[in-house]
């Protein structure tokens, strides 16, 4: 095992982590109801690809991380790691930019008017609920886990080996799901960006 990189304040990590997780989970409920009324010169829809390639290199970090620790590599691990944390960061504000540029696509949107008439309904059919099911499960386990990977990364830097495979034995599985489910969404509604 490695020796400890931050030294053990529970009562401050909490309220760190319970702060920052409000803050991006407000923001994020936020974002369904602004939009920017701007035009960039540029595809908006850049900050979309942007998060699907950031969470496919995300869920490949996963595994990397997965394996360094199974052969022991426990810094290796904690790099690994460390760099799949602020890729999501890169993620995050990314979304953020894409939804207040952009706003939300509907899924099955075909002439991208905006609204989702029941011809387009019936033309995407069941392709719709995978969608829908895929999004609510990536974005409702995202808004669960991210306390839980950051308290799993804190109890790894303060060395509490005990804690942080106990909790890493649950989240991180999760974790994987939601960056494997991230670019999974991206390419179904991709298609119906405007």
């Amino acid at each position: 095992m490695i020796e400890a990189s931050i030294q053990n304040n529970d009562k401050k990590a909490y309220w760190l982590i319970g702060i920052f997780s409000l803050i991006v989970f407000t923001v994020v409920v936020a974002l369904s109801r602004f939009k920017l009324d701007i035009q960039p010169s540029f595809d908006v829809h850049i900050f979309a690809k942007i998060d699907a390639l950031t969470n496919a290199i995300v869920a490949i970090l996963l595994v990397a991380a997965l394996i360094a620790v199974k052969q022991k590599k426990y810094t290796l691990h904690r790099n690994i790691m460390i760099s799949a944390m602020l890729l999501s960061v890169v993620f995050l504000i990314s979304y953020i930019a894409h939804h207040l540029l952009a706003g939300e696509a509907k899924f099955g949107d075909i002439n991208h008017d905006g609204i989702l008439s029941i011809e387009e309904k019936l033309q995407v059919g069941s392709s719709r609920i995978m969608y829908l099911l895929f999004l609510a499960s990536h974005i409702i386990l995202a808004a669960f886990v991210l306390p839980f990977i950051l308290f799993t990364a804190y109890r790894g830097l303060t060395a509490e080996w005990a804690a942080h495979r106990k909790l890493a034995k649950y989240i991180w599985p999760l974790w994987l799901y939601i960056a494997v489910t991230g670019p999974i969404v991206y390419l179904l509604i991709s298609p119906y960006y405007s």
